[in-house]
Order: C-alpha cells, then sequence, then structure tokens
C-alpha cells in the first residue's frame, strides 16, 4: 500500500524549490498566491496591476529564497517583499503623495454598523488618495507602526502618523455620508 501525501510542509518545498524545483515552486505559488494578492490589492486598486505586482514579487521571492532564514513565517517574509513591490509600483508611476502636519490627532472611526460589506470598505479604501491609502494599510491592516513605514516609505513619522489621521478621517466621512444615504439624510 502506497501512502500519498496529502499536505507538504513550506521546509520541504523551500529545500526542493532551492534547487529550481518548478514543481516546488509552483505549488508554493499555488499556496500564497491568493493572499498575496489580497496584499497587493490593499495597496493598488487596478486588479490587474496588483497582479502584475504580485507576479513580480514572487520572480523575487525565488529570486531571494537561498535569504530566507526561517526566521519567522515563511508567509510573513513573502508578505513585506510584496508590500514593498506594491510600494515600488507606486512610486514607479509617481502616485504617492505625502502631506505633513504638525502633530496629528488621534482619531477613532465610529460606525453605527458594526460589519460592512468588505466591497464596500475596500471601495472606500481605494478612495482615499494613494498616500492615506498606503500608510493606512500598512498601519491597519499589516501591522507595521509608525517608525517602520516612515523608514520604507522614507517620510518623518510625523507625516507617517498625519496620512493615517487623514485617511481615518476620509473613510469617516465616507462611512457618513452612506449611513446618512441609507437613512434618507441628505
Amino acid at each position: 500500500m502506497k501512502i500519498i501525501k496529502l499536505h507538504t510542509s513550506d521546509e520541504s518545498l523551500i529545500k526542493k524549490a532551492l534547487q529550481h524545483d518548478g514543481k516546488s515552486e509552483f505549488a508554493l505559488y499555488n499556496r500564497y498566491s491568493g493572499r498575496m494578492l489580497s496584499v497587493c490589492r490593499n495597496y493598488i486598486s487596478d486588479l490587474h496591476y496588483a497582479e502584475d505586482v504580485m507576479v513580480q514579487g514572487f520572480t523575487k521571492v525565488f529570486e531571494n529564497l537561498g535569504k530566507f532564514r526561517n526566521e519567522g513565517s515563511f508567509e510573513g517574509w513573502i508578505r513585506k517583499i510584496m508590500v514593498r513591490e506594491a510600494i515600488d509600483f507606486l512610486r514607479s508611476r509617481r502616485q504617492l503623495h505625502f502631506s505633513d502636519i504638525e502633530e496629528a490627532e488621534t482619531f477613532t472611526i465610529q460606525s453605527e454598523e458594526a460589519d460592512y460589506d468588505t466591497e464596500i470598505l475596500q471601495m472606500m479604501i481605494d478612495n482615499l488618495p494613494n498616500g492615506y491609502k498606503t500608510v493606512l494599510v500598512m498601519f491597519a491592516v499589516e501591522g507595521y507602526n509608525h517608525k517602520e513605514i516612515s523608514e520604507m516609505l522614507g517620510i518623518s513619522e510625523s507625516t507617517s502618523k498625519s496620512q493615517l489621521f487623514k485617511a481615518r478621517r476620509m473613510l469617516q466621512e465616507q462611512l457618513s455620508t452612506k449611513n446618512n444615504k441609507e437613512h434618507g439624510i441628505q
């Protein structure tokens, strides 16, 4: 009787991929591409461009696979590459603009409805200027702190904080407008 492996570990796939085994590279790509497309899509509104960035990101993953040191999760390592690729893409298209304010206040988004449709939320986030959107996603979704964001984007920590503040304020305005329309308030 032959035993069939149902799940191959990342570690064994990485070892084979380091030897340029195409099947292992394809297996890793299939395992993570959906999640990584989502990461790219958080930064890049156009799905086609997000897919292109993801593919470019996976090219870098496989080119740099020997640099992965098993210090943390493999998915986290790939995620960082995807975030950097998305930011580089936005920079190359000159779509990242940051405005600075002296000090950002704390701002929390308040909403009457606890759960919005993810497509509506994504559309609202897509409506943000790219600078606001990038900092918001890096902070709220990816979990980077303002120091890390400032280093990755080449901006000051206060600019990172102000972009987050402005993004949250703009989202709150969009949520208020949506709620008012739904309740017939002009």
